[in-house]
């Protein structure tokens, strides 16, 4: 008996990773962080995005605009992870984005949480939620306040 080799072709992209949600109105119909989430697992199970649009009751039109949207560069780099290929199938490995960010952009990313959704068997099984502590070590370095500081009293 033959044995199928070939593996699921979303096995071959990149699973939903952190991101900081695009904070919007509360809308029944609208991109809440839930289907904001949904959104990136059909995206992740399907390689498509009028496929995972549709899956959350969304058009492709609107999926587009959220990505463009003010403040959505997370979920944007997000949408693009979870399109590329694994590092050992890519020519060359995309390089991070080290610009500069201001005070006032990193006191608004510690607004709001990381989040990530949960992939079980091709499906979403929840969502993960976890404080950007990179964001709060950079401000800490910026103010220069933090653990061990000389002009903290204890």
């Amino acid at each position: 008996m033959a044995t199928n080799t070939r593996s699921p072709a979303h096995t071959l992209r990149h699973r939903p990773g952190w991101f900081r949600p695009i904070p919007l109105r509360s809308r029944r119909d609208g991109w809440s962080e839930g289907r904001q989430c949904a959104f990136l697992v059909q995206l992740y199970v399907t390689g498509s995005v009028t496929a995972a649009a549709r899956a959350v009751g969304m058009s492709r039109a609107s999926a587009y605009r959220l990505r463009t949207r003010g403040g959505a560069e997370s979920f944007a780099h997000a949408w693009d992870r979870v399109l590329s290929l694994p590092r050992w199938e890519r020519a060359e490995a995309p390089r991070e984005d080290f610009r500069k960010v201001t005070t006032a952009t990193l006191m608004a990313r510690l607004d709001r949480a990381l989040v990530q959704p949960v992939v079980y068997r091709g499906a979403m099984a929840g969502i993960r939620t976890k404080p950007d502590i990179s964001t709060l070590l950079r401000v800490a370095r910026r103010t220069g306040r933090g653990p061990g500081d000389p002009h903290e009293r204890g």
